[in-house]
């Protein structure tokens, strides 16, 4: 049975995601579709827009089987890392065979070709990596200046490498070669820009949040979104649990940077060379988080990495804890949502693999209590810390509440992609 693992935010679902979706069952139209989705803060350091079981509820309504969560301390990561976890959590599921994944370039040779050598590393490579950054480049910049001198002869190179779902791809390739994971890729063409504002059929994840930051009037969104979609962030805005940006995190941020103690600052994730002497100053000295990022942005550190090491300080992650986490990988199968036949995979899931599936509340409380050891429990918290501050954000202050996580259930979907049989 072909099982095909898709890793997403889903910030929101949108009709490019269902394009993804629908190219799957193109290519293999029995294959059962697992998702590895990111919780309440993404991979480039903002929260999302609805909460995690609204936004895998979409998924499931517009034709993925499951939604499992990526634990928070991988979720808001540098895109190797990010990938890299993800793609642990699929295999260990026992059951993924396929990954697929949309790229701009949709030519998966090229791709696999700059991928085997961020695998391999050949030493004249990371000589020229660590010459650029030596010149104070940030890592991104300086691995893209290196890949253009290796790959001369590619040259619309730099296209390739500045388009984030390449930039994804290439991460997702390279971690099949480092681990030899028995997956096999499946590269979609992108449809839409990721950099355009504007609304249309395939309008990116981008410009329906600055739709939305603009006017919540989730009507003039119909277009970009699936049915499902639109009335999901309908009934969600609704009751008051969202639209969230990050600038509803303001205050938290502020409030943290200023009360933390230098030192303990210092200890933060990614917070290095001095950096947490200027966080420090600058959070005393501005009173908006636009201000704060772009007071200590620099030529080394750009605000993606800033975005992100604000979540860091934030929720309290720590280069020791975050060392350990990796060491480890996702210890656990979150489930968020299923459909029918998601909830026949989670029985194969529950025979084959070494992870325990955490898919009610009580287990959640169980990993919380060291049921499966003090590893899983600190990774737990962090998700559940993540939960508890995201939604001192919504809207509505009646649901500001805290232990979410112990207490909402799985979203079943009653959606079938085979309503005649399989």
């Amino acid at each position: 049975m072909i099982v095909t693992g898709i890793v997403a935010e889903y910030n929101p679902f949108h009709n490019g995601h269902r394009y993804l979706i629908d190219s799957v069952r193109q290519f293999y139209p029995d294959s059962a579709i697992i998702c590895v989705m990111s919780g309440h803060f993404l991979q480039r350091g903002e929260p999302a827009v609805v909460n995690k079981w609204a936004r895998a509820e979409m998924a499931v309504a517009s034709g993925a089987d499951l939604v499992i969560e990526l634990p928070l301390v991988f979720s808001v990561r540098s895109a190797y890392y990010f990938a890299r976890s993800s793609l642990l959590l699929l295999s260990q599921t026992g059951v993924v065979t396929h990954l697929a994944f949309g790229s701009e370039s949709g030519n998966c040779q090229e791709l696999q070709t700059i991928a085997h050598l961020l695998a391999d590393e050949p030493a004249e490579y990371r000589d020229q990596l660590k010459s650029y950054l030596g010149q104070g480049y940030s890592y991104p910049v300086a691995r893209s200046h290196a890949l253009r001198n290796w790959f001369s002869e590619y040259q619309h190179l730099e296209h390739v490498l500045n388009q984030p779902n390449n930039i994804l791809a290439l991460e997702y390739l390279r971690v099949i070669k480092e681990l030899q994971l028995n997956i096999e890729p499946i590269v979609i063409e992108r449809r839409g820009s990721f950099r355009s504002t504007e609304l249309s059929p395939f309008a990116s994840a981008t410009a329906i949040r600055q739709s939305l930051l603009q006017d919540q009037d989730v009507t003039k969104l119909r277009a970009a979104l699936p049915l499902p979609s639109s009335q999901i962030l309908e009934r969600e805005f609704q009751r008051g649990a969202g639209p969230v940006f990050d600038q509803d995190l303001s205050a938290l941020i502020l409030y943290r940077l200023r009360t933390l103690p230098l030192e303990e600052l210092g200890k933060i994730y990614e917070i290095t060379e001095g950096l947490e002497y200027r966080i420090k100053e600058s959070a005393q000295r501005c009173s908006n988080l636009d201000q704060l990022r772009q007071s200590i942005k620099s030529k080394r550190y750009n605000m993606t990495k800033i975005n992100r090491l604000l979540i860091y300080a934030l929720l309290n992650i720590t280069a020791r804890q975050m060392e350990t986490f990796d060491e480890n990988g996702p210890l656990y199968h979150r489930l968020l949502a299923f459909s029918s036949r998601g909830q026949h995979l989670l029985q194969q899931m529950q025979r084959i693999s070494n992870l325990p599936i955490l898919s009610r509340g009580s287990q959640v409380k169980a990993a919380f209590d060291g049921k499966w050891g003090s590893a899983v429990k600190d990774m737990i918290t962090q998700d559940i810390i993540a939960t508890d501050v995201y939604t001192l954000a919504l809207p509505n202050p009646s649901l500001r509440t805290g232990g979410l996580d112990f207490t909402a259930a799985p979203v079943r979907v009653n959606y079938d992609p085979f309503p005649t049989g399989e």
